[in-house]
């Protein structure tokens, strides 16, 4: 099924504001669709652990996020890194991003 979203997020530059929102929105797309409560307001120190989700919601928006944004930088990264906050998260997704 096409993702309300489609068409945001291939305009997605680094440092934007865009790509927070774009990472946020499809959080709360997910937790809707797992039927999760995620905490408010979702803030960059927020920790991921404790923001709602579980794993496999975290799994799929990985997986959502490859299909809309067009890369996934946890295969692009020489070291593994698990982002602990919501900012680190958004981090690491700026970084990668081959659209920058």
């Amino acid at each position: 099924r096409p993702h309300r979203l489609r068409g945001v997020y291939g305009k997605v530059r680094k440092g934007s504001k865009l790509m927070k929102n774009t990472i946020i929105a499809m959080m709360r797309e997910t937790a809707a669709t797992f039927d999760l409560d995620l905490v408010a307001p979702l803030q960059d120190d927020t920790p991921l652990l404790e923001c709602g989700l579980d794993s496999r919601s975290c799994a799929v928006i990985v997986t959502r996020l490859d299909e809309e944004l067009g890369y996934d930088p946890f295969v692009l990264m020489d070291e593994p890194f698990y982002p602990r906050t919501l900012g680190d998260f958004v981090s690491i997704y700026e970084k990668y991003n081959p659209n920058k």
